[in-house]
């Protein structure tokens, strides 16, 4: 799969963007386990045309963890060209605009998933955008706004029109925010719409590999996009390839493996940003690993995982976790 010149090779698997998770560190690791794509946190494109610091800080990336996206979202026109000329100077590989977000902060405000009860100012904005920077534009979107308001079939149309290299459809309205299960049928339907030329990514419920085949085999699209079920699991990457590739589910590397991969993680975490700021982004993952499912009253222990401040005291409570996971030294 090539978005515009961007060679993705067969079946890529891509790691979503998502705020406070999908940071330097994470970005790298999930590379390395072989995610063809990755980016960045989303991007306001308020705050970075008035040079807030946290947000210009969203746009560092590296060689290392190319091909890269940066994500921005906004509600105004010229705010947002003037935002995707700053991003464009940081030399992502593409552009992505969010007409997805659900969260009440932002879509509440008529921008990410409110753009979709505005269609005209999304499909301005987006045209907007594509011409004026010089690089590949993609759209993450979702089904529609609600239930009764399911559009994505004829949006994608237009959305390709406005001259989007790509477009990733999660498969669900605005109103399920992240609730009830992905529906990938509208994702097939626009798969399988004559008039689409351009490459369709799949998002939603990704979480096993044979899903991940499924979603290929069973959906037509181009590309499948994993977001919440790489928290504290960037090895599924290394899982799903393998799988896509093969065939065949991988063996089972044990917890001692998996828990070092997340003692990696927290470290680079707090190498590529800072001991605070690494913390917090790590805490998320830590939270929601499903290495830590299963252990008996291990509520206080997901607890103190969630307020530790430094690196020495997580991995104070990764040695208490060890004997619960049979860990022996």
């Amino acid at each position: 799969m090539k978005i515009a010149s961007i060679d993705l090779g067969e079946c890529p698997v891509l790691l979503a963007p998502m705020e406070d998770v999908t940071d330097p560190a994470f970005r790298l690791m999930c590379k390395e386990f072989g995610a063809d794509m990755v980016y960045t946190e989303f991007v306001s494109a308020d705050a970075l045309i008035r040079a807030v610091s946290k947000t210009e800080q969203k746009l560092a990336i590296s060689d290392a963890e190319r091909p890269v996206a940066i994500q921005i979202y906004g509600r105004d026109v010229d705010t947002m060209v003037e935002a995707a000329r700053i991003v464009e100077q940081a030399r992502p590989d593409i552009i992505d605009l969010n007409f997805g977000c659900p969260v009440k902060r932002v879509a509440g405000k008529g921008a990410g998933a409110g753009m979709l009860q505005n269609v005209p100012l999304m499909l301005q904005i987006t045209r907007a955008v594509v011409r004026a920077v010089s690089i590949p534009v993609t759209v993450k979107t979702r089904l529609g706004w609600d239930e009764g308001h399911k559009i994505i079939v004829d949006l994608a149309e237009q959305l390709q029109d406005c001259g989007i290299r790509a477009l990733t459809i999660h498969g669900r309205t605005r109103a399920q925010m992240y609730t009830g299960e992905a529906d990938w049928t509208l994702i097939g339907a626009v798969k399988q719409n004559p008039r689409m030329h351009i490459p369709i990514i799949g998002n939603g419920d990704v979480t096993t590999p044979q899903r991940a085949r499924e979603c290929f085999d069973r959906y037509g699209v181009d590309a499948i996009m994993i977001g919440r079920a790489s928290f504290g699991r960037p090895w599924i990457f290394r899982e799903v390839k393998h799988y896509l590739e093969t065939g065949e589910q991988l063996p089972d590397p044990g917890p001692a493996w998996k828990l070092d991969v997340l003692r990696r993680q927290v470290a680079d975490s707090v190498r590529l940003l800072d001991e605070r700021r690494g913390i917090l982004h790590v805490r998320r993952h830590l939270a929601a690993s499903p290495l830590f499912k299963g252990i008996p009253n291990f509520r206080d222990t997901r607890i103190a995982m969630l307020r530790a401040e430094t690196q020495e005291e997580l991995s104070a409570i990764f040695r208490q976790i060890e004997p619960l996971l049979g860990i022996e030294h």
